[in-house]
């Protein structure tokens, strides 16, 4: 069972505004040391880290759960961890410390982070794609990540918090907001009129997608399995709802009108294997399936005849550019994208936290608050 660590933490100032962690404090942490279910992970206290050169040294105060979470928990194919690793790819603080070269107006600052790391150099990179950077990876999955209470992070990934919206509120921001900005608005290109499909609604891609379609003048048709997410999805502005669990439910986006034989215009698939032969019958000729997941399997069959004589463009995405999540924030400030808390857990309870997750009963975001 989880163990809760007292303590408080020490850091000293120079003249020169850097903060650093004095040497031998530490800080708590919930770790993995293996793969398995929830029991794996550990609540222990570990060394402060550092901030290196072009770095910033942010405290943590929440930090949101993804599926991305379990997969890595679980063991997800080719993954290779280094052994303590730390969780959580979501992530508000404020910054408490610089490294050498770092601008020293970020001292003090509540911050977002970026969850997308890459190289900064590469053509990717410099042309605004960088997440297709060849060294790209992410908090929590491929380098350490948020489920503690301090992590050095590059300057890069800072985004400032807008002021007023709580750790908790920025901290579900991130890594579903920007992976559903690039998939309807970047990849699949919604226009005003668009009818847009949007598959386990209640998810926080989901939550995400049915916003920024809706900001963008789109038509949703949001799927959802039990009536209490479908409501919570007509309250955020789907126009239409549909139980997924019905054996109809395809027959029912069917009926929905303008759809019809014609199909959809696009289709926000994360769900993968179950879903993904119904995704192509229901678009549209010429229209536009994007993929981000896979969580009910990855080896979906497709029916080719269906892709090339029906003129199908399936498009894949993952995470979004660092440009755009300054974008998202902007609009979250303004009041037109709204995240989605479902429940929050101490960090303590993390394993709690993946529990609820992995149950699937969430209607947004799952939230472990770190901060005093």
């Amino acid at each position: 069972m989880p163990v809760h660590f007292g303590g408080t933490f020490a850091h000293q100032e120079t003249a020169h505004t850097l903060v650093l962690p004095i040497l031998g404090s530490t800080m708590r942490a919930i770790t993995l040391h293996r793969h398995g279910d929830p029991s794996v992970l550990a609540l222990e206290v570990v060394a402060d880290p550092s901030p290196g050169p072009g770095e910033v040294l942010v405290r943590i105060e929440a930090c949101a759960l993804n599926r991305l979470d379990l997969f890595v928990r679980n063991g997800a194919p080719s993954l290779r961890l280094t052994y303590p690793h730390i969780l959580g790819s979501d992530i508000a603080g404020r910054v408490v410390g610089l490294g050498a070269g770092a601008d020293p107006s970020w001292q003090d600052r509540e911050v977002v982070l970026n969850p997308g790391i890459s190289c900064g150099r590469c053509e990717s990179c410099l042309s605004g794609w960088d997440n297709l950077c060849a060294r790209y990876g992410i908090f929590g999955e491929t380098q350490g990540g948020g489920y503690c209470e301090l992590l050095a992070v590059p300057q890069a990934n800072l985004v400032s918090k807008p002021e007023g919206l709580s750790m908790v509120m920025a901290a579900a921001v991130p890594l579903t907001f920007l992976t559903a900005w690039q998939m309807v608005v970047t990849r699949g290109r919604v226009t005003p009129g668009d009818t847009v499909l949007v598959h386990a609604v209640g998810s926080g891609v989901g939550v995400a997608a049915l916003q920024i379609a809706k900001l963008h003048g789109a038509r949703v048709v949001a799927l959802a399995r039990t009536a209490d997410k479908l409501e919570r999805a007509k309250e955020l502005g789907a126009d239409h709802t549909i139980c997924s669990a019905d054996t109809d439910w395809t027959k029912q986006v069917r009926a929905v009108p303008g759809v019809g034989r014609r199909g959809v215009d696009m289709v926000v698939e994360h769900t993968g294997k179950d879903t993904w032969g119904a995704s192509i019958e229901l678009v549209r000729r010429g229209g536009t399936i994007v993929t981000c997941g896979a969580t009910s399997g990855w080896d979906a069959t497709t029916d080719l005849r269906h892709v090339f004589f029906r003129q199908i463009q399936i498009l894949g995405s993952t995470m979004g550019s660092k440009a755009s999540l300054h974008r998202i924030v902007a609009l979250v400030a303004a009041g037109k994208l709204k995240p989605i808390v479902d429940r929050t857990f101490p960090l303590a309870d993390a394993a709690l936290a993946h529990a609820h997750l992995e149950s699937r009963a969430q209607f947004g975001k799952v939230v472990l608050e770190i901060g005093s």
